[in-house]
């Protein structure tokens, strides 16, 4: 007894199959276009924070002494402003003194952020290549649609964007921990160092962890570049069904390019029955090949292809000359030069002219013109 019935195809993925097909380039170029390639975002974070931890490294002194620069002339005009006031500061001064020293920061720091960014951003470009698009900005109702947002934070990619997380913040704890075990001793003694000295120290440490950090943060990084190619790569398969419709879509259905074709052959073969009556000569391989020729000096420079066939099309050539009294001159080398190498309203070739000449030179002998 029969229970219930089945289908294997519910658990194909999707119409036509599995998806065993690498993308097609169209299929790329449309995916570029609505934004999606193989692309880390980790690449860009890990070179754009490493360059910025080496330009802190290489400029300390300098941002260092900028800085304080900045703090002592602060200081020096807010004991200028009280003592003029009596005791009293305006809190339009205050103001004032607290922007330009925002303002005098920025541009030590800006720079420095700038490289950051640059790094960044050349990161991205190097793989993708610029090819700006507006597509993944445009507003989607799938992207406020509850039940797809629960699709995707529920799905194995969150999972296991959550397992590399998990994995880059332990492996960055386990070398901020050893880093800060092996310079106990020098942590310990900045507090007996001078306000100064001690920032200096402090600055220090704190690039020399990011270098490290950013260092392995470059294998995390490569590594999640090659999963993000493979992963990409996977999506982008298609099924047998769907590369078919593609290719059918792109260069169209082939039946029905085939009618088209036909179409076309059998309307050139109308105009070329139509113009054979023209013609001068017809050379023949009497049962294979059949050659019009037509040669007007005062129009053309040299004798011109009308119409050629084979076979049953060569026979109704040789048919219609006859009823327009048109010379039949058996010629089997010609016929078959003429009918491989020139197609329908193309002249001779240089290398037949001679043949060709002998030919009509014997017709307009038979019809008295020469």
């Amino acid at each position: 007894m029969i229970l219930f019935k089945y289908s294997l195809t519910f658990f194909a993925e999707g119409q036509g199959g599995e998806k065993t097909e690498p993308a097609t380039s169209k299929k790329l170029s449309d995916a570029r276009k609505e934004g999606q390639v193989a692309k880390s975002k980790e690449v860009a974070n890990c070179l754009g924070l490493l360059s910025l931890f080496i330009v802190l490294k290489v400029a300390l002194g300098y941002i260092g002494g900028s800085l304080k620069n900045i703090f002592g002339d602060i200081y020096g005009e807010i004991s200028n402003v009280v003592v003029f006031w009596n005791g009293q500061m305006p809190v339009t001064d205050t103001m004032l003194m607290f922007r330009r020293m925002i303002y005098r920061i920025l541009i030590i720091i800006l720079p420095v952020l700038a490289v950051g960014f640059i790094i960044a951003f050349m990161s991205d470009l190097f793989q993708v290549r610029w090819e700006p698009t507006t597509k993944p900005l445009q507003p989607k109702l799938s992207k406020i649609n509850p039940i797809s947002g629960f699709k995707r934070i529920f799905s194995l990619n969150s999972v296991i964007e959550l397992l590399k997380s998990i994995l880059k913040l332990g492996l960055i704890g386990i070398v901020a921990y050893t880093f800060v075990r092996s310079n106990i001793g020098f942590i310990l003694n900045i507090y007996e160092k001078d306000f100064l000295e001690a920032i200096g120290n402090i600055g220090k440490l704190v690039t020399d962890l990011g270098i490290r950090i950013s260092a392995l943060y470059i294998v995390i990084a490569g590594a999640d570049l090659l999963y993000q190619r493979w992963k990409f790569a996977k999506d982008m398969k298609m099924t047998k069904q769907e590369v078919k419709d593609e290719y059918k879509q792109m260069e169209g259905d082939p039946q029905i390019k085939g009618k088209i074709k036909q179409k076309m052959l059998e309307a050139s073969r109308r105009r070329m029955m139509q113009d054979l009556p023209k013609a001068d000569v017809v050379i023949t391989n009497p049962t294979h090949y059949a050659v019009a020729i037509r040669y007007e000096p005062s129009e053309i420079d040299a004798p011109v292809v009308l119409a050629k066939g084979e076979g049953y099309l060569a026979q109704r050539i040789k048919d219609v000359a006859r009823e327009n009294n048109i010379h039949i001159v058996e010629n089997k080398p010609l016929a078959r030069m003429l009918y491989h190498n020139v197609d329908i309203g193309q002249a001779i070739p240089p290398e037949l002219y001679q043949a060709v000449a002998e030919v009509l030179a014997f017709v307009y002998h038979l019809q008295g013109k020469v």
